[in-house]
């Protein structure tokens, strides 16, 4: 049997090879004098005034934190996990979220970036259904600079997604998801779950 390891691997782009790991202050005095490399480290927040000035607790190692999961339905209430919350993470695989089925949904991640560049941040989802894989998915989210105090996090909505409709399709739903970068370094792994349902009840 697959691990989750195994069926969670992100999908490579033939030839794509990434580039060297460079440190904020590093890519802040990289060829100063290239427009091009200029606007790209722009868009990333990183420049000679921002070199040093990353959030995060000195002592925390972790480069990507994940803030806050959203469900988002619309004309319905947020379903919103933070996850700053002690125990949060472990509660999200014994409280399912509810989803009717036929309904139209977008999940939505707030995260910090600190210390470093991240590259080629993505989100990887598998969903079983009684052991078996129904759903795979794997979203490109980018590549993000340290926040800093005027940018203190990134959110991205993912693109959306449409439950499944019909007697067949109701019921419970075990999902892992991962974050991870181009250079295989997992941020985030959790188990959740969810259970389509008639109605939101």
């Amino acid at each position: 049997m697959a691990s989750h390891d195994d069926e969670l691997k992100p999908s490579m782009t033939e030839g794509y090879k990434v580039g060297e790991k460079k440190s904020v202050d590093e890519y802040a005095n990289l060829d100063a004098g290239d427009e091009s490399l200029a606007r790209w480290k722009e868009s990333l927040g990183i420049g000679a005034k921002s070199a040093g000035s990353s959030l995060g607790e000195p002592g925390d190692k972790r480069t990507v934190v994940v803030l806050q999961l959203s469900l988002l339905v619309e004309g319905r209430p947020d379903v919103i996990i933070d996850l700053n919350t002690s125990g949060a993470v472990e509660s999200l695989k014994k409280n399912p979220f509810i989803i009717k089925e036929g309904s139209s949904y977008h999940m939505r991640v707030k995260f910090r970036v600190q210390h470093e560049v991240i590259s080629g941040l993505r989100y990887l989802q598998l969903v079983k259904r009684k052991g078996l894989k129904v759903d795979k998915s794997d979203e490109m989210m980018g590549s993000y600079g340290p926040n800093a105090a005027e940018n203190p996090f990134y959110e991205k909505t993912f693109a959306e997604e449409e439950a499944p409709a019909g007697m067949l399709y109701r019921g419970h739903y075990d999902a892992i998801s991962k974050f991870m970068d181009d250079d295989q370094n997992t941020h985030l792994s959790f188990e959740w779950s969810f259970e389509i349902k008639k109605s939101w009840e």
